[in-house]
């Protein structure tokens, strides 16, 4: 491949972001978007649109079966389009065909995050489904055990976002295309 076919490619290529929850994918997919002249798109966001309805609500009328039946067709949808950013939903790896997706139709870059910051990152955050427990620390470490193997299957570059900015995880992300 030529240097302008790589040049080429990587201003073509979709970016799909996949983490736990707390990584920052969201805000770190709107740099990443808004630096390469990108259109992004969060795919929770976009099931609240299509549903008139947010997540939590989701999951409590149609438990997370039925969520994740939701984000598939998402996902599926978003990942036809060309030149693009989207951040996914941190169980978005759970299902294979998610995985097959998002691998076939971009570069998937994991977001890791150490389960320390994503409790300091959602201390206050009651919109998580799967937070709304008694015991966080417990479940961030059963959502790590379960999901981690699976972001790294998928991935084709990790960041760390541990203690960095979103734009300074953005911007190595972009050297990191380059």
């Amino acid at each position: 491949m030529s240097e302008a076919e790589k040049v080429k490619l990587v201003k073509t290529q979709n970016i799909f972001l996949v983490g736990p929850l707390g990584a920052g994918k969201t805000t770190i997919g709107r740099y990443l978007a808004r630096a390469l002249n990108r259109d992004f798109y969060d795919s929770d966001h976009e099931i609240e649109v299509r549903t008139g309805a947010d997540i939590t609500w989701i999951f409590d009328i149609e438990g997370e079966e039925g969520f994740r039946e939701r984000e598939t067709q998402v996902i599926d949808d978003l990942t036809q389009k060309q030149g693009i950013v989207v951040s996914t939903g941190g169980g978005a790896v759970l299902r294979s065909i998610n995985r097959k997706i998002l691998s076939a139709r971009g570069l998937v870059i994991y977001l890791q995050v150490s389960i320390e910051q994503q409790l300091l990152r959602t201390v206050k955050d009651q919109k998580r489904p799967l937070l709304r427990t008694d015991d966080r620390l417990g479940m961030l470490k059963k959502m790590y055990q379960e999901r981690t193997e699976l972001y790294e299957e998928v991935s084709d570059l990790t960041c760390n976002t541990d203690q960095q900015t979103p734009r300074t995880v953005a911007n190595k992300i972009i050297k990191a295309l380059q």
